[in-house]
């Protein structure tokens, strides 16, 4: 039951935050945002979030030394990606962010912020993007090959750490048909990309503003 309940405030939390990035991300205009795409967001964030979890705990209950290796370079890279981005731009190093912190206060704020973005990273796909060379400190524009990449890198992970999972598994499962469960935990991370697939193709208040549909853009 407490399971249950963390999920569910967890997915509700991811929700609300995809709604704020959107209104952050469109700030000019007035967004109204659907019945149908919060049902969307959520079976979404459901399928994603929960399948995530449960491969990183079905591979750390037969290998409990590899996944801390797992979890580190997933943290990691998702917590380097927004520094190297911003390497490449050569942009200059925000100083606008509060006027009373001093350079080294805003490296701590900005690496605190690169924490968070890794952290939520690991589980499901961050609703606002880090950009440390926008002066908001996140990505206005919408990414397609970014998040294509994300998606099936995250599912192709998921699979390898199902496999080893399956080969090392332990007395423990005897009683479980693996087969089923690794093929279950699949078809869900894909109904994770389905539903979200939906949401921006059909049910994004904003779509009418996209360069390309997300169609077009795979």
């Amino acid at each position: 039951i407490f399971m249950v309940l963390s999920l569910l405030s967890i997915v509700y939390g991811a929700l609300r935050c995809n709604i704020l990035a959107i209104r952050i991300k469109y700030d000019d205009y007035d967004v109204h945002v659907k019945p149908a795409a919060y049902l969307c967001i959520f079976l979404w964030r459901s399928f994603e979030i929960a399948t995530r979890v449960t491969v990183l705990v079905l591979f750390g209950s037969v290998l409990r030394i590899w996944v801390f290796l797992v979890v580190l370079l997933n943290f990691l890279g998702f917590c380097l990606y927004p520094w190297v981005l911003f390497w490449l731009t050569k942009s200059p190093f925000p100083e606008n962010i509060e006027k009373e912190l001093s350079r080294v206060g805003t490296t701590i704020v900005l690496c605190l912020l690169t924490f968070l973005y890794a952290g939520i990273n690991m589980f499901c796909w961050s609703a606002a993007q880090v950009e440390l060379s926008d002066p908001d400190l996140i990505s206005k524009s919408q990414n397609w090959y970014r998040m294509t990449v994300y998606y099936i890198v995250r599912l192709m992970e998921n699979a390898f750490l199902l496999l080893m999972w399956y080969i090392y598994r332990t007395d423990f499962y005897l009683y479980v048909c693996a087969p089923m469960l690794v093929l279950q935990l699949l078809i869900g991370y894909c109904m994770g990309i389905f539903f979200m697939l939906v949401f921006y193709q059909f049910c994004h208040p904003c779509k009418k503003l996209f360069s390309s549909s997300i169609t077009e853009a795979l």
